[in-house]
């Protein structure tokens, strides 16, 4: 669980990938940080309301952080991707996700091979690493509504050369005999399944189904959002390719 202080706002317009006019209440126009590097396809309609965290910290150049938006009639998405890894290894340390089973110890940001880290490795041993881990876990916030679908949002909403890599990683761990698992955060809760974009990026779909032969297991939990409060929800079926 990931428990927050935002600020409702309204977001006038994202702009060079990383910035965000905001209009906020009895305060007016501020510049929010986008912590979103993908295109954020099929997220921003109009003007649409917003939730925005504040960090008052002197080498920030920005104090504001874009974090949630306003989707459809009431529902909401995460735009933060900073948060993912901390929403799902916090449910994974509560037990919150049956099927990775219950291990002593889980550490973030681990160093696989040259030059690549996944998100999470857990095992028995305190700090497990590539050689003592038994678990590989990469994960991917999902908020772009298919195009096909419309109760299904799709990853990735723009070419992806790190999550390739990322799949890659998996598929040669995997094709070793070491669990991996590629964790999708169905990060908005106006969808009730996950699948894939293959029409946006075809080599991602490729590497997937490569990782997926060598037997990398493909595992989505939806968000449950509330502005102030945001944690892992239920398990939710995925479309493969």
């Amino acid at each position: 669980m990931v428990q927050l202080e935002l600020i409702e706002a309204r977001l006038v317009r994202r702009y060079k990938r990383f910035l965000a006019d905001c209009e906020i209440p009895d305060q007016g126009e501020v510049v929010a940080h986008c912590p979103n590097p993908g295109s954020m396809k099929t997220l921003i309609e109009g003007t649409p309301r917003a939730w925005l965290k504040y960090v008052d910290h002197p080498k920030r150049k920005l104090q504001w952080t874009l974090t949630l938006l306003e989707v459809g009639e009431g529902d909401h998405a995460l735009v933060d991707t900073s948060l993912p890894n901390a929403i799902v290894a916090d449910a994974i340390v509560a037990g919150q996700v049956p099927r990775l089973g219950k291990y002593s110890h889980l550490r973030r940001e681990v160093a696989i091979g040259q030059g690549t880290r996944l998100d999470m490795v857990l095992g028995e041993e305190e700090d497990p690493d590539e050689e003592t881990g038994h678990t590989f876990i990469e994960v991917k916030n999902v908020t772009m509504k298919s195009a096909h679908f419309d109760d299904r949002c799709d990853f990735p909403d723009s070419v992806t050369t790190r999550g390739k890599k990322h799949l890659e990683v998996l598929t040669k761990l995997a094709s070793s005999g070491r669990r991996a698992v590629l964790f999708l955060l169905l990060g908005r809760t106006d969808a009730r399944r996950v699948g894939f974009a293959c029409e946006i990026d075809p080599a991602y779909c490729q590497a997937l189904e490569r990782a997926v032969a060598a037997g990398v297991e493909v595992i989505s939990h939806q968000i449950r959002i509330d502005p102030g409060q945001i944690d892992l929800g239920a398990e939710v079926p995925v479309q493969l390719p």
